[in-house]
């Protein structure tokens, strides 16, 4: 049996566990728990990446005095400051592993429900829907089968409300951390690793580029990204006050 074939399965005993409560959209239900038990899992990771930006922090001082040694020759600037994060176990890629890691669920997800067979027989998941959109679906079939403001569409827009709004809301807190400690995440010159500091400035409108993903992938895993998504912001909010 496939790995494919028992997430179908969980996907469907989660679903008529949640039947009763959620009805015709509990496998949409299940698909959120789901989300959930993944990121509870890849927790204890986000609070170890929480501890590294406070190393990373801690470490400033010293990278400053690095940055007046070294100031004419930034290619030892780079090793030294690389040298230290080593020395004292800091990784300025820590921050990156959590979401790493979710990427196998949301393919998963993806899988299953861009594929009309699985172990060699129907996919009964593509009869699932959230309220009227099929969750093997996409935002283009919402528009051909009655417009963006039609069942289905609507269904995509509330989506596109929420998605937007989480987007709003870590822009912001990304621009206050920033503007408060640039360095911790990763918008300073000359700590982090070659390329960093421009992913860093480009950070407070990364959430943004969710709105493509969800109009681009089924909406199984748009709704995977979307609680993922929240589910970030929720957690960034608390390890980082």
């Amino acid at each position: 049996m496939s790995v494919f074939s028992v997430f179908a399965r969980l996907v469907e005993q989660l679903a008529d566990l949640l039947q009763p409560l959620c009805h015709a959209s509990s496998a949409a239900a299940a698909i959120v728990l789901f989300t959930a038990l993944v990121r509870l899992l890849v927790h204890p990771l986000s609070r170890a990446a929480a501890r590294g930006r406070r190393a990373r922090a801690a470490l400033q001082p010293r990278i400053a005095e690095l940055r007046k040694k070294h100031a004419k020759d930034p290619q030892r600037l780079q090793q030294a400051v690389l040298e230290l994060h080593a020395e004292e176990r800091v990784s300025p890629l820590s921050g990156c592993l959590p979401g790493l890691l979710q990427l196998p669920a949301f393919f998963l997800l993806y899988h299953l429900f861009s594929s009309s067979t699985i172990g060699g027989e129907a996919n009964g998941l593509l009869s699932h829907r959230l309220f009227a959109a099929p969750l093997g679906g996409r935002w283009s079939d919402a528009l051909d089968g009655g417009g963006a403001f039609g069942p289905a569409g609507l269904v995509y827009l509330g989506l596109f409300v929420l998605v937007a709004a989480i987007a709003t809301f870590n822009c912001l807190r990304t621009r206050r951390t920033m503007a408060a400690d640039p360095v911790a995440v990763g918008a300073g010159d000359g700590e982090q690793v070659p390329g960093l500091g421009a992913v860093g400035k480009a950070m407070p409108f990364l959430s943004f580029f969710t709105l493509v993903t969800v109009a681009a992938v089924p909406l199984a895993a748009a709704l995977y990204v979307v609680t993922s998504t929240a589910w970030s912001a929720v957690e960034r909010a608390a390890l980082y006050r």
